[in-house]
């Protein structure tokens, strides 16, 4: 079992134990944790009650309840998200929250990403750990559009600006080329995974950002 500094190796594939309960679809974070501190998961035959011990996936063995961690059935799910609703399992102050819309699941996934409670659209979850990982890690480029409304119509010079990419974080922020503009609307192709960075892009152009819409990841 490996100590609870944190990896000291890249290339060892180490994660804390609430995210291993978690990530094998067996219930949430939140729901880890309170398991672990029950006494209820063991770790190459011993109790743990840190949830955020180390455990080297290749090498350490995790039992909840006595049992081994099983490979779950992989589920994607494409969910529409509407506005009002946050992309969290449990909120404290009981605001409805995309668990509500999935109670009838039957499995536990998690959200890969999150998309602010005031914006409506596409929103993947799935258990699928891998996947998760490699669409939400900004090195991997994985394109975000969305559609999104301004406050005013934005002029020529403007919407140049935003091709540019010049009033934005990161480059790959910007108005997608493929896509058209209509009145006050405008499609963002975004590949840095930053909601900051989206906000970014309207600053210094006198507008703001009254509307905001998910239509797509990379090809979903």
């Amino acid at each position: 079992m490996s100590e609870s500094k944190g990896p000291a190796l890249k290339e060892r594939p180490l994660k804390t134990l609430e995210r291993v309960l978690s990530k094998a679809g067996a219930g949430s974070r939140v729901d880890a944790r309170d398991w672990i501190r029950g006494g209820r998961v063991r770790v190459n035959g011993q109790v743990v009650r840190d949830p955020d011990q180390w455990i080297d996936m290749k090498r350490d063995r995790v039992r909840l309840d006595g049992k081994p961690l099983l490979a779950r059935e992989r589920v994607y799910l494409l969910l529409y998200k509407p506005t009002g609703y946050l992309t969290t399992y449990r909120d404290p102050k009981g605001r409805p929250t995309v668990y509500d819309l999935i109670a009838d699941l039957g499995t536990f996934v998690s959200p890969v990403g999150r998309l602010d409670l005031d914006t409506s659209g596409l929103l993947l979850m799935t258990n699928d750990n891998q996947l998760a990982e490699r669409v939400t890690n900004p090195e991997s480029h994985v394109p975000k559009t969305y559609l999104v409304k301004s406050s005013i119509r934005l002029t020529d010079e403007q919407l140049q600006q935003l091709r540019d990419g010049s009033q934005a974080r990161a480059r790959e922020d910007r108005p997608d080329p493929n896509r058209g503009f209509a009145d006050r609307q405008m499609a963002i192709a975004d590949a840095c995974g930053s909601a900051r960075a989206r906000h970014e892009g309207h600053k210094g152009l006198a507008t703001k950002v009254t509307k905001k819409h998910k239509v797509k990841t990379n090809s979903l």
